[in-house]
C-alpha cells in the first residue's frame, strides 16, 4: 500500500496530528480525534474501488477474506498487509423474511447479525483494526473498559500477537457469564471492578495515560475505522444501493459513528449515490444520548446509568456522543429509546423468526417497532437494523424470559418448557394429538 493517505484530525478544531503518534484527543481543545483519508488521492489512486472490493469476494485468504480488510483502501490504507492480525471477522449474514418483515410492520427488513463474528459481536470489526494499529506502533500491552463484548475482542485479537498481553477492566457482576469466559478464555488480565463501566472507563484512561499500555475503546480513532465495514459490506450486500434507513442500538456511540463515516465516504467516493437515515435508539434505563437529542443536543447530557437487560450498553456518558450528535444532524437522523419489556419482546420476536439476537439489539428493533408506529419510518422503507452481538451471549436472559422469571416484565410471547412424564398419552396430548 502507498504511504501517507491518512492523518489524525480533531474533530472540533481541526487540529491535525500524526497518525503514528500514540493520541486520542486533541492537545488544543480536548476534543476526539479521527482518522482522515485524502479521499481526492483515494479516487485518483483506486478509481475502481467498487469493482476491486467486488473482486475480493471469492478471495479465500487473509488479509482479503476479511470482512473488513476486503475494504482495505478505505479503512486504514497505509497500514501494510504484513501487520494485519485477522481471524478473519465479517462476512456475517443480511437476514431477510417474510415472517420478520411482518413482525415489524415493514415490506423490506434486512437484519445485520453482527453476532456472527468470530468473538460473536460487531467489536471484532474494530477491535482488527486497533489491533493491527498497535503492531504498527509496536505496542505490547492493550486495554480497554468493557461491558463485556469490548474485553472478549480485545483479549481475542491480542492473544494472536506474539508477546502482547491484553488488559480489561470490567465492571465486577455486571456482564454475563459468557462474555467474562470470554475474556479470562483468551488470557487477558481482567480487573473486575467495584464500579460501573463509566468508572471503569475513567480509569482505565488514566493508566493507559501513565503507561505504555494502548487503548482499545472508541475513542481510538483506528479501531473506528474498522467498524465502518458494517455499513460498507451492507451496502456491497445490496449491491451498492443504500437503504433508507439503518437502525442501531447505542451505548458509547462509537458504532453509530463509524456507521456514518463510513457511509459519508462511500458516497464521497463514488460507492453509492445517496445517504440513508440513522435512527440511533437507546435502552430507556441508559438514555443520555436519547435526552440530548431531545434537546436538539443543546447540551450533552450524562448520567449514572440504570439496570438494565441490555448490559452492554449500559453506559451513562458515552464517549463518542460528539460524533455520533454529528452524524445524527447530517443524516437526518433521530433519536428512540426502549424500555426492558418493550426490548425483551422485539428480541423474542426475532427469535421466534429464526434469528437469535442479543438484548442490545432487541434495544434497536424496539426502538425500529417504535419509530413505525409513529410513522417516522415508513412501511416501504427498507431498512436495515444492526445486531450487534449474538443471543448466545445472554441464553439466561432467554431461558428467563420464556419462563417468567423476570422480575416486573410480563413477556408478551413467553414459549417455556412443557414439563411431562414419560408417557406417551402425555406427550402425545402435550402436542394436540
Amino acid at each position: 500500500m502507498t504511504g501517507g493517505i491518512s492523518r489524525l484530525q480533531c474533530i472540533a478544531c481541526g487540529k491535525t496530528y500524526d497518525p503514528l503518534e500514540v493520541r486520542y484527543r486533541c492537545d488544543d481543545c480536548g476534543d476526539l480525534l479521527e482518522v482522515v483519508h485524502d479521499l481526492a488521492r483515494l479516487r485518483r489512486e483506486f478509481p475502481d474501488l467498487r469493482d476491486r472490493f467486488d473482486a475480493r469476494l471469492g478471495e479465500p485468504r487473509l488479509p482479503y477474506v476479511s470482512g473488513v480488510w476486503r475494504y482495505h483502501e478505505m479503512i486504514l490504507p497505509d497500514l501494510p498487509a504484513a501487520q494485519i492480525v485477522s481471524k478473519p471477522e465479517g462476512n456475517t449474514n443480511l437476514y431477510r423474511s417474510a415472517k420478520l418483515s411482518r413482525a415489524f410492520g415493514l415490506e423490506n427488513l434486512y437484519l445485520k447479525h453482527e453476532g456472527e463474528n468470530p468473538t460473536l459481536s460487531f467489536k471484532d470489526r474494530g477491535m482488527t483494526a486497533g489491533v493491527s494499529w498497535a503492531v504498527r506502533l509496536g505496542m505490547k500491552t492493550v486495554a480497554c473498559a468493557s461491558t463485556g463484548d469490548t474485553s472478549a475482542s480485545m483479549a481475542a485479537y491480542a492473544a494472536q500477537v506474539e508477546g502482547m498481553q491484553g488488559v480489561v477492566f470490567l465492571p465486577h457482576n455486571k456482564i454475563s457469564p459468557e462474555q467474562l469466559a470470554q475474556a479470562i478464555g483468551y488470557g487477558a488480565k481482567t480487573l473486575a471492578l467495584e464500579t460501573d463501566f463509566d468508572g471503569c472507563m475513567r480509569l482505565v484512561r488514566e493508566v493507559c495515560a501513565r503507561h505504555p499500555i494502548y487503548l482499545l475503546n472508541s475513542m481510538n480513532s483506528f479501531r473506528i475505522e474498522g467498524q465502518k465495514a458494517i455499513g460498507l459490506e451492507t451496502l456491497q450486500q445490496l449491491r451498492w444501493r443504500a437503504p433508507d434507513w439503518f437502525v442501531v442500538p447505542v451505548g458509547n456511540a462509537g458504532n453509530i459513528s463509524a456507521l456514518g463515516k463510513g457511509l459519508r465516504e462511500a458516497r464521497e467516493l463514488g460507492l453509492i449515490d445517496r445517504l440513508p437515515r440513522l435512527a440511533a435508539v437507546q435502552a430507556a434505563a441508559a438514555d443520555p444520548f436519547y435526552r440530548s437529542w431531545r434537546g436538539g443536543f443543546r447540551e450533552k447530557i450524562t448520567l449514572t446509568a440504570g439496570p438494565t437487560l441490555a448490559s452492554a450498553i449500559r453506559i451513562g456518558a458515552p464517549v463518542s456522543h460528539d460524533k455520533a450528535a454529528r452524524v445524527i444532524r447530517e443524516f437526518d437522523g433521530v433519536a428512540e429509546e426502549a424500555t426492558e419489556e418493550e426490548l425483551m419482546d422485539a428480541k423474542a420476536a426475532a427469535d421466534r423468526g429464526g434469528v437469535a439476537v442479543c438484548p442490545n439489539s432487541g434495544v434497536a428493533l424496539a426502538g425500529l417497532r417504535k419509530l413505525r408506529a409513529a410513522n417516522v419510518i415508513k412501511a416501504d422503507d427498507t431498512v436495515v437494523v444492526i445486531l450487534t452481538a449474538h443471543g448466545v451471549k445472554f441464553s439466561q436472559i432467554g431461558v428467563d424470559y420464556h419462563t417468567g422469571r423476570l422480575p416486573g416484565l410480563a413477556a408478551a410471547s413467553p414459549n417455556p418448557p412443557i414439563v411431562l412424564p414419560p408417557d406417551l398419552a402425555a406427550i402425545a396430548a402435550a402436542l394436540g394429538f
